[in-house]
Formats: C-alpha cells, structure tokens, sequence
C-alpha cells in the first residue's frame, strides 16, 4: 500500500540536486525532495511518531504506521546555530497527525546566519521505501502531497555464521555529536560491508545503516560510544566506522557560528570585543542605549466591514501626513527613503489585500498586517538579497499603520544623546525618529551593509555596525562602548586604556577633520603638485548643495535612477530636466556627470517589466535596460542635453560590457543634438563595473571621453559574491589584490589611450583606499558629499611617487587583509 507524504512547509519544491552539499544532493543519506520554505513552521507530513528531535531543534525525523522513516532537515549547518532561532514544539515520542507543529524557527534570523534556508525531505529507509511520484519545480503549500512512497523487498545480507560480535569503543570528535551530515557518512561507509553494524550510546543502540537510528542515539561531543559489528568482514568494518568517528569528519571545532565580519577588518578579536559588518564607516563612544520592539497586538474578527475599512483609511491618512512631513523637512538618502515609504504606503496593492480581508469580517489591524506578509512572503521568495533587505520598508508601514491603529507607542525616541544604539534591528522611521535624540553610533545583530538603515546611518554620518549577531545579546543597556566602525568591532566594558587610546583617537580624527574643512575649497593636488580631482557622489539636488558646501569640484556620479525607483510611473522629460539643472545650479558650473538610468537586478521598476531570472545580476542590468527601452532612453538624452551651460551635464554609461553598447549610446546623443539644435559636443563615458570593460579599458577609451570605475559592482563581479547578501558580504572586500589589479589595469590601459579615469565607487570614500587609487592612476574620486573635504587632505598629504610606490606593494599582498594592514600602516607612518 502506498503512503503519502505530504510537504511540511509552503514554499517551492525543487530536487535534491540543487541543495548546495554533497551529502543531500548524492543522496548519501536517502532519497527526497527540497523545499526552498516561505513560512516558519514545519508541520507532520504523516501521522505517526516523533523519533529522532536533534538538541539544535534543526532537524526531525517520523517514522509513520507503516515503518517509513523522513528526516526533515531545515536549512544547511544550522546544527552550528546550536538551537539558537529553533522552537520544538513536539518531544521524542510523541504521536503527531498530519499537520500537526513540529518546529517554529526564526526565518529570517536562520536565513541571515545559515549557509541556506532549503530543507531537505528525506526518506532514510531506502532499502524499505521508494519513491514512486514527487513534485517539483512549484511552489507547494503545508499539507499539500509531496511524494508518494512504495514498499520494496529488501534483499537479505549474508550473516556470519558462528554469530562472533567484535566491538570497540571511540571518543566522538564530532563538535555537534552525530547529526545529519555525519550520520549519512557513518551510513555510506556501513553500507560497503555485509557485516551488520551497530553503535551504542548508553542505553541506545541504532543501525549504523539507518540515518535515523544514528540521530536517535542523541550523541554529543567527547561522547564514548560503542561500535559492534557481525558477519564476515565485522573486523573490516569495525576498523572502517571507528577510524571514521575519531575525526571531526571536517566538522571543525565545537565553536558556534559568528556574525560575518568584513574581510576589511579580518583581525583577531580580544576579550570584549564583538564584530560585525561596517555598514556607515567612523568612531563612537559612549553608553548602549538597548532597544527592543514591543508587539503590537491586533484582533482577528473586525466589527464591521464599514467601520473597519474607515479605521484603516483613516489610519493610513495620518501615517501618509507624518512620512510626507519628514520627507519636506529632510534631504538627501532620508529624504528618498521617506518618499520610497510614501509610494508603499499608497500601494494599491496592499490596500486591496487589506480590503479583502476586511470584506471577510477581519479587523483593519489584522487585514493590514495579512496584506503586508503577502507581499513580504513574494519578495522572499524571489531569493533576491538586495529585495529581501528592503522587507524591513514593509514592516516599517506595517508597525507605523498598526501604531497608529492601535495607540501602540514605539518609543523610538528614548534613547540619550551620545548614546550607541543597540538593537536586534531598526526600522527606516525607528532610526530617522532616533537622529533627532543625537546619538552617537549603531550595533545591529541583524541588517544588512545596503539596507535603508545602512544607506540612512552613511547619509547622517553616523557610524553603524551590522550583523553582529546574537552575541550583542550580552550588551546590557548602558554598558560602556567603543564603536569602531573603521576596524570594524565594538568593544563592551573597555579598560582605562583602551578608552584613553580611543579618545585619542577620536581627537586625531576631529583635528583632521577640523583641518580638512578649512581647506575644503581649496582645489586638490598632491604634495608634488599632480592634480587629483575630488568630486561627489549625488542623488538629489539637496545632495548638490552639500557636496558644494564640502568643497567638492564637481559630481563624478548623479544616481538618476532615484528619479525612476518607488513610482509607478517613469519621471517625464521636464521632471528629469528640472532635476538635473537643480544639481548643475548647485554646483556652479563645475563638471556634473549623470548615470544613466540604472534599472534592474536590485533596483527594479514597477513599469519597467524584467522577466524572472536565475541570476538578476548578470541579466538585465543597467545600459542593456535602456537600450531594450529606447523610449525611457531617448526621454532620459533629451533632458540631459537640455541642461545649461550645455556641455556641464556629462553622460555616462552603466555597466557597460562591450564598445557596442558605448556606440549605440554615442550615436543616439549625436541625432538628438542635431535635431535639437545642440552645436556643442557633450562629452559621453562609460563605467568601469564590468571585468570585461576593464580588461578592454583601452578600447572603451578609444572611443569614450572618459572612463569610471565602479568598485562596488566591479567587486562582486571580480570575486563572484553578491555584495547585497548578507551570507558573504564579509568578504566582498574592494581593497582585495585581485580588485585593486584590475583598477591598475584599467588605469593603464586608458591613460595610454589618453583618456583620464577616475574612480566613482565606495572605494573612493574609503580614507585607507585613496593613496592606493592614486597611486594605481585615478585622477578623479568621486566620494560621499560628507567625506569630500577629508579626502581632499588625504590626497594633498601624498606625493605621486610615493602612492605608486605604497600601491604597487598593495599589489603584492595576498589578501585583502594584508592590503588594509600596509594601509594603516601607511597611514600611521604620515601623523
């Protein structure tokens, strides 16, 4: 009789091939499928019986009436998490119906520090059950069937004949006892031998064959356990298992997973100390103000469809005041973000999930919050990181709505100026309430480097730490801190030493800056009188107005795409031309260079449909967008070349990969001037974010006036790690050998083509990064409007022979680590 098994989690159903570990994928453990999971609780896929729960609360497995036994594994190395994120709600032994909760674990929490979120379904008995249906490649909801199971007739091994059982007992080496991994190891090499093999734990005693029977023994570190085996080669197989569980199975050492820390500041951490990913680069001290979120409860049942929907309009009204309140009186990346807020608010998507509900007799809180995870639940389940980051946009409507709805305070503004914040995570409108009490830093257990807050912490020049993860926990409110977000850690309870040789620290840093805005309007050259260019990087025009005020010489890179994202609509002709002429007036004539729109990948656009793809990355992505558009093409040239004094507004070209693209651009500037009258040439660039484009540098500048690099996708693409996914993000260092040789290269090839570069990526806002980027050939950096008057200073602080010297040793380093290494060691020679 067949059995059904049905899925234990919604999500999408894939094989066991695209689980990124061996041990799943070549089935060393059983047959199954994977669920890439879009909910938080895994429920029985069968009636039956809890065997196996692991300490982690990581992984179960059932065995049903008829003796088939699935482990349901959830996420890769979440054994490391050591429970941490997992809430079992069932014990060994329980009897479960299908449906029934086994385990609640922390989605996003998991996610951020797993290795991944699919979970395998799998069917340990093999040699009793087979498969004879699954589904795949869909989404699939809990409860829904998922495979379909046969029995099979097991061959019968040979026995030895006299019944002689040979046994010895090994010390686990394994860090997490025998989990998962392990036992499908111990299995397959069980499996080579016909003698039966047995491990003894105490009173428990499994089949060294069965994955489950192994999970049960419930073994653990240094554990003494007790290997038996029976049959003619018992003795081969008995040395085979034992040698295999005294190593660690290269489990390593029994340490808990950390926070990833950015491979910028890959140091030994002391005593104190916690890391985390810099996210908003500088110095804080002070003491941890802790904040935590308070629930906000709603009602299920509404009193009403009228009066609920009333409630919630209303509701929503009043936030829509308060967001649009913020967005007149601020500037800059606060303002795009309260106006990215302002388009979610009035989406009409989510007010017609809600309305649904409501007409269903729910309450407006609870038909809210349900519209809310719907869209939250579709933008996880593009697998997108950038898109999952901003997950927290929604939650930030969500909890402003629900506060608004229900007298819930946030109680955002508690927190004493000079303060470190410390949080779990902070919403977009938590931190922008937060900067008016002027505190002094941030330490986030979760978040992301390219998240809003992130994004928000830089444009106020507030240092910020991300993803530090659960050893923030252990910072009580007001504990002494030091926030060093250059090295990258945060220091809890410092001594008097260390505190002193901070304060000197933070007094060097304000003397220069000090000095630095003295200077600011100074044009910029190197000590040796090699003029080095130092513009802003830009997005509004109040962005303008501060990169003027900080002496920049002009805007090396105007996002335009600020005008395009978080509206349902593309900006019109005379939209972007306002746009545009504001920041060419604030900067009084001096060079603006404006990106073209940059569409695609981590910034999509409701009107610009882009088909799903495997990797957004490497698809449709900058140029290849808008020359599949030649309409919002010719609109964005067209604006552009209407600016005054023609000629100050420069053109460049996102992600170019090829001269063919740089043609097609250069010849459409060249019939729009003609047909507008435009007898001044317009110079037209290309960005530098592509291996390809900087291996063909000379090329490009062949034809281009100018080339930028842009370090920040140059970088993902040179080491192949996403730079918005938090999993890696440690390691997507600019200042890696292999980045800063492929700028060197550029550099080279294009200023023997005659063609000056410069550099418009994060690595030009980065104090250590400069001298190298000089030295390599950059003659132009384009930096964050707040940092413009210090890297000015840096730069007139250098000699060209010097840099070239300090950057062809940057070179020669191994590691991005050895790289910031000589760079503070530079740095320290020059005080």
């Amino acid at each position: 009789m067949s059995l059904i098994i049905t899925s234990p989690l919604r999500g999408w159903a894939t094989t066991l091939d695209s689980v990124p570990d061996p041990v799943f994928a070549q089935r060393m453990m059983g047959d199954g499928v994977a669920i890439q999971p879009l909910s938080d609780t895994v429920v029985a896929p069968f009636d039956g019986e809890v065997v196996t729960l692991h300490d982690a609360g990581h992984a179960i497995s059932l065995r049903s009436a008829e003796g088939a036994e699935v482990l349901i594994h959830i996420g890769l190395d979440t054994v490391m998490l050591k429970g941490e994120g997992f809430t079992p709600l069932v014990a060994i032994g329980d009897k479960v119906s299908r449906g029934d909760p086994l385990i609640r674990f922390d989605i996003d929490a998991v996610a951020l520090a797993a290795t991944s979120l699919i979970t395998p379904v799998i069917v340990t008995n093999a040699e009793a059950f087979s498969i004879s249906r699954r589904t795949v490649d869909c989404a699939i909801g809990a409860c829904e069937a998922l495979m379909t199971l046969v029995p099979v007739q097991a061959e019968a091994r040979r026995r030895s004949d006299d019944g002689t059982v040979v046994e010895q007992a090994v010390t686990l080496s394994l860090p997490h006892g025998i989990h998962a991994r392990p036992a499908a190891r111990i299995g397959e090499t069980a499996r080579r031998f016909e003698a039966d093999v047995h491990l003894l734990n105490g009173d428990k005693r499994g089949d060294a064959r069965s994955t489950v029977a192994l999970l049960a023994l419930g073994t653990g570190f240094g554990d003494d356990v007790v290997v038996q085996a029976r049959g003619e080669d018992a003795e081969a197989a008995l040395a085979a298992i034992v040698a295999l569980l005294a190593t660690d199975m290269g489990e390593g050492t029994a340490t808990p997973i950390a926070a990833p820390v950015a491979a910028s500041v890959a140091q030994a951490l002391r005593a104190g100390q916690i890391g985390g990913v810099i996210a908003s680069p500088g110095l804080a001290m002070g003491p941890a103000a802790r904040l935590r979120q308070a629930e906000i409860a709603v009602a299920r049942e509404g009193t009403g469809a009228v009066q609920e929907r009333a409630a919630l309009l209303a509701a929503r009204d009043d936030v829509r005041d308060r967001i649009a309140a913020r967005a007149d009186s601020a500037d800059g990346s606060v303002a795009a973000v309260m106006h990215a807020h302002l388009a979610l608010i009035d989406d009409p998507e989510l007010l017609a999930g809600a309305e649904k509900r409501i007409a269903e007799g729910r309450s407006a809180g609870f038909a809210w919050r349900g519209a809310i995870h719907d869209q939250v639940d579709a933008i996880r389940a593009t697998g997108n990181a950038h898109l999952i980051e901003r997950i927290d946009d929604l939650i930030d409507i969500e909890r402003q709505l629900l506060s608004t709805l229900t007298g819930t305070p946030t109680d955002a503004e508690a927190v004493p100026a000079g303060a470190i914040v410390v949080a779990d995570d902070l919403l977009p409108s938590q931190l922008v309430a937060l900067a008016a009490a002027r505190p002094s830093g941030i330490c986030l257990a979760r978040g992301g480097p390219t998240s809003h807050v992130a994004i928000l912490c830089a444009g106020m020049g507030l240092p910020a730490l991300v993803a530090m993860g659960d050893a923030l926990d252990a910072v009580a409110d007001g504990t002494p801190l030091l926030l060093d977000a250059e090295l990258g850690h945060v220091t809890a309870n410092p001594s008097a030493a260390d505190a002193d040789a901070f304060t000197a620290r933070l007094a060097k840093r304000e003397t220069r800056r000090e000095a630095a805005q003295s200077a600011a309007k100074d044009a910029c050259q190197t000590s040796d009188g090699t003029r080095i260019e130092i513009f802003a990087n830009i997005g509004t025009v109040e962005d303008a107005v501060l990169a003027a005020a900080q002496g920049a010489e002009g805007s090396g890179l105007v996002r335009s795409e600020f005008l395009f994202l978080d509206r349902d609509t593309a900006p019109s002709e005379d939209e972007q031309y306002a746009a545009y002429q504001g920041i060419a007036d604030a900067l009084a004539g001096k060079p603006v260079i404006i990106r073209l729109l940059d569409i695609g990948g981590d910034k999509p656009a409701a009107y610009i449909p882009i088909a799903h793809e495997e990797n957004p990355a490497l698809g449709q992505r900058g140029i290849r967008v808008a020359l599949a558009r030649p309409d919002l093409l010719q609109t964005q040239l067209r604006a552009i070349l209407r600016t005054r004094p023609v000629g100050q507004c420069k053109i460049m070209i996102p992600m170019v990969a090829g001269i063919d693209e740089l043609r097609h651009v250069r010849a459409l500037v060249e019939r729009l001037r003609g047909e507008m009258g435009i007898a001044t040439p317009v110079e037209v660039g290309v960005m530098v974010e592509t291996p390809a484009a900087a291996m063909t540098a000379d090329l490009l500048a062949a034809e281009a006036d100018f080339l930028s690099i842009g370090t920040n996708d140059l970088t993902q693409y040179v080491l192949a790690m996403d730079r918005g996914n938090p999993v890696v993000a440690a390691g997507v260092d600019a200042m890696h050998p292999a980045v800063l040789r492929m700028i060197g290269e550029a550099c080279r090839l294009a200023t023997a083509r005659g063609r000056w570069v410069g550099v418009c990526g994060g690595l030009a806002s980065d104090p250590a990064a400069l001298p190298i980027l000089v030295g390599l050939g950059a003659t132009e950096l384009s930096a964050v409007p707040g940092f413009v008057a210090e890297a000015k200073q840096i730069v007139r602080g250098l000699t060209l022979i010097e840099a070239r010297a300090h950057a062809e040793l940057a070179l020669q380093c191994k590691s991005a680590a050895e790289v910031r290494a000589l760079a503070r060691a530079f740095e320290e020679t020059r005080r």
